[in-house]
C-alpha cells in the first residue's frame, strides 16, 4: 500500500516530535542530577509549552472540537486549582512557587497547559489499549457508550498515577508546596481522579480522534523522567 504525502508528513512529524521530547527530557534529567539544577528547573515553563505545542501539532485533525477541548482542559484545570489554592476545598492545602511563572489568583497559567497535556496523553493511551470496535457500515453513536466510560476510567487512573509519581519531585523542585507539614494528602489524588474522569468523558463525548503515537510516547517519557528524578534527585 502506497503512503500518501499527508500520511508521510504525519509520520515524519511524529518522529521529529518524539526526538525533540526525548532530547529535552534527557537533557533536563542529566542537567538536574549532575549539573546546574536551578538553571534547568527554571526552563520548566519552556518545556511545558513545547510539549503542549507538539501535542497540538501531532493531533490528526485540529478541528473546532479539538480547540474547544484544549480550552476546556485549560479552563477546568485553572478553575479547580484556583479553588484548591484559595480555599483548600479541592486537593488540600498547598500553594505554588515562582518556578512556573505568572498566573492568576495564586495559580500559574501554565498549570492549565499542564492539565491539557496530561489529560490528552492519558486519553491517547486509554484509546490505544481500549480501541473501539466498529463494524462495517455501522451507524456512529453520538452519545456516551459503555466503552467511553471505560476509557475515561482507565485514562483517569493513568493521570492520577502520573500525578502520584510527579508530586514528590514537584515539591523538591519548588513547583508547589503542601501545607502545613509538607505531606501529600490522599484527597489530592481523589480530586485528580474525579477531575480527570470528567475531562476524559468530555473528550469521549465529542468523539475526538485520539490516535496519536507521540502522545503515548510523551506520557512514557515524562513518566520515566519523574520516576528517575523521584529516585535520584536529592532534597
Amino acid at each position: 500500500m502506497a503512503i500518501t504525502p499527508v500520511k508521510s508528513q504525519q509520520i515524519n512529524l511524529q518522529k521529529i516530535a518524539f526526538f525533540i521530547a526525548l532530547l529535552i527530557h534527557f537533557s533536563g534529567l542529566v542537567g538536574m542530577l549532575f549539573f546546574n539544577r536551578s538553571w534547568f528547573v527554571a526552563l520548566t515553563p519552556v518545556n511545558l509549552l513545547i510539549m503542549a505545542v507538539l501535542l497540538g501539532l501531532t493531533h490528526r485533525t485540529r478541528s473546532g472540537s479539538f480547540y474547544g477541548f484544549v480550552l476546556l482542559c485549560w479552563c477546568t484545570g485553572m478553575l479547580v486549582e484556583i479553588i484548591g489554592v484559595n480555599t483548600g476545598l479541592l486537593f488540600g492545602e498547598y500553594n505554588y512557587g515562582e518556578v512556573l511563572g505568572p498566573g492568576f489568583a495564586g495559580v500559574p497559567f501554565l498549570i492549565g497547559v499542564n492539565w491539557f497535556s496530561i489529560i490528552y496523553s492519558s486519553a491517547a493511551i486509554a484509546n490505544k489499549f481500549l480501541p473501539p470496535v466498529v463494524a462495517k457500515n455501522a451507524v456512529v453513536n453520538r452519545g456516551l457508550q459503555s466503552r467511553d466510560f471505560a476509557v475515561s476510567f482507565a485514562g483517569a487512573m493513568m493521570a492520577t498515577f502520573f500525578d502520584w509519581v510527579m508530586e514528590p519531585v514537584a515539591v523538591k523542585l519548588d513547583y508547589w508546596q503542601w501545607k502545613p507539614d509538607g505531606s501529600i494528602p490522599l484527597y489530592n489524588y481523589l480530586c485528580w481522579f474525579v477531575v480527570s474522569f470528567f475531562l476524559l468523558l468530555m473528550c469521549q463525548l465529542i468523539k475526538l480522534n485520539m490516535t496519536n503515537r507521540f502522545a503515548v510516547r510523551l506520557f512514557i517519557i515524562q513518566l520515566i523522567f519523574f520516576i528517575l528524578l523521584r529516585w535520584f534527585l536529592p532534597n
